[in-house]
């Protein structure tokens, strides 16, 4: 089957997975979560300009998102945290656009958080999906985690918790 040129464009963005532009996004944070919606993610961080983007999860509560555009057009999206104390990573829900499955976008993309990342444990907080566990077994071949699912340590656990507190609010924890 002949590659398309999508495909081909996919295949040489995969190769640029360390070139990252980045953003805090705090002070857009709240508005994503809020909204919880892939669109706006996309429409608000555009000016960053960069086809690998590093910007706060508009799903997660202090989890980061690490996400790919082509010709301006979002591609593949992996949200992550990481726990430098515990040694240990976490990604969640990666997502390739269907024109542009099998094209590396995902297996680049963590590979590149790995490298930024180096001497972690990675793992996912839910199982695998029957169609998707030859996707976990490649990419985690030789990583340390392998991917396997594991709950979150009590580091990340409560930062979670201290994010996402109502202002004027104590809880416990």
């Amino acid at each position: 089957m002949a590659m398309t040129d999508a495909q081909h464009a996919a295949r040489l963005l995969a190769q640029r997975a360390h070139e990252v532009g980045r953003s805090s996004g705090q002070e857009r944070h709240g508005l994503l979560r809020w909204l919880g919606c892939w669109r706006l993610t996309r429409s608000v961080t555009a000016e960053l300009d960069m086809p690998w983007r590093d910007e706060a999860s508009g799903e997660r509560s202090g989890w980061r998102q690490r996400t790919a555009y082509s010709d301006g057009e979002f591609a593949f999206g992996v949200d992550y945290q990481v726990c430098r104390e515990c040694g240990l990573g976490w990604v969640e829900q990666p997502y390739t656009v269907p024109e542009f499955e099998r094209c590396g976008l995902a297996s680049a993309g963590l590979a590149a958080l790995r490298a930024e990342y180096p001497g972690l444990a990675w793992h996912t907080l839910g199982g695998h999906f029957a169609e998707s566990r030859g996707f976990w077994a490649a990419v985690g071949a030789g990583v340390t985690g392998a991917y396997e699912q594991r709950r979150l340590c009590p580091h990340v656990s409560r930062a979670e918790r201290r994010e996402a507190r109502p202002a004027g609010r104590s809880w416990p924890g």
